[in-house]
Parts: C-alpha cells; structure tokens; sequence
C-alpha cells in the first residue's frame, strides 16, 4: 500500500503544477492574504473531493472486467499525460471570488476549490489511482497531501515562487510518468 500512497502523491503533485485549481490558491491568497484558513479549507475540500472520487474508482472495478478495466485505466494515464501537456488557465476567478466572498475566507476556499477540482487532471488521476490500486484510503491520502505539497507554498509565497519553477519541464515530467504508468500496466498485463 506504501506504493499506492508514494504513486498518488507523486502523480497529482506534478499534475498540480501549474494547474488551474495552483493558480486558483494564488489568487485567494493574494485576495485574502490569511494562509491558514484557506490552507485548512484547501484540505477538507481535497479530502472530499478525492476520497469521493477514489472510492467511485473502486467502484469501478467491481462493475468492469479486469481486461476492459486495465485498458481504460491505461488510456487513461497516456490521456492525462496527453492533458499535462496542455497549460491551464483560469477563467476570470474573480467573479467567482466575489460571489463567494460572502461566507468568509474558509467557505469561499472551501466552495472554489472543491468545484474546481471537480473534472480536474488530478480529480480524475484520483479515480484512475483508485482503480488501479485497491485502497480507497492510500490513495485519498496521497493524492490530497500531493495537492497540499504544490498549494501550500503557492499560499505562503505566492507569484514569486510561481514565477520562478520550470512549469513547462514539470508539465513534461508529469506527462512522462503518467505515460509509463499507462505503458507499464499494459505491458505488466500482456508481457509478463
């Protein structure tokens, strides 16, 4: 299960490099400027999020066989390695921002965060991870602390750090590993 937790955690916390919902925990660090709200809301957004999705991906293997599941599962990863390539942007957040400005800086987190993760590249690696590995729990774990590696110092440090990390290298990298990952289920299945 300790691989199941280091995969997850290595997976999203490339992904989220960079990603929509990083960008997004700069913007409401720069509007709210308090860390440990949005931190904390940050995490229990996560935590829902991930471990809603992660169980949906053991559901999944009780409703699939094992060959069909093994190949979306696969094309899965080589999708979403695929999908790192591609820089997010955010939309304008600010309206956004405004319209949940009104239940404070933790309710505001909360809802933003939550609703953009929701179809999110590390959403859906979270129900990918989960069918692959059987453990709800690991997996919920990784990729919620590989979520709160990469926006944790975005809250605290803001642009300065944002500007300063090679996005489009650690975009690549991240596709890179969810290439392999595809490739060596597939090939763990019909070679080995």
């Amino acid at each position: 299960m300790l691989s199941a937790f280091l995969i997850s955690l290595a997976v999203v916390a490339l992904s989220e490099m960079g990603d929509k919902t990083q960008l997004l925990a700069l913007l409401l660090a720069a509007r709210f400027r308090k860390p440990l709200p949005i931190l904390v809301a940050i995490f229990l957004a996560t935590v829902v999020n991930h471990g809603v999705s992660a169980i949906l991906g053991q559901w999944i293997t009780t409703v699939l066989s094992p060959t069909v599941l093994l190949w979306i599962v696969s094309l899965g990863f080589i999708g979403m390695a695929i999908w790192m390539l591609i820089p997010d942007e955010l939309d304008d957040e600010d309206d956004s921002i405004n319209k949940w400005q009104k239940y404070g800086v933790f309710g505001a987190t909360f809802v933003l965060f939550f609703l953009a993760e929701i179809g999110d590249k590390t959403q859906i690696a979270t129900v990918a991870l989960a069918a692959r590995f059987d453990s709800v729990g690991w997996v919920t774990l990784g990729t919620t602390l590989g979520i709160m590696l990469v926006n944790a110092p975005a809250v605290f440090i803001g642009n300065k750090l944002a500007e300063k990390l090679p996005i489009s290298l650690i975009h690549k990298i991240g596709a890179l590993v969810f290439l392999v990952i595809g490739l060596a289920a597939l090939a763990q299945h019909y070679l080995f």
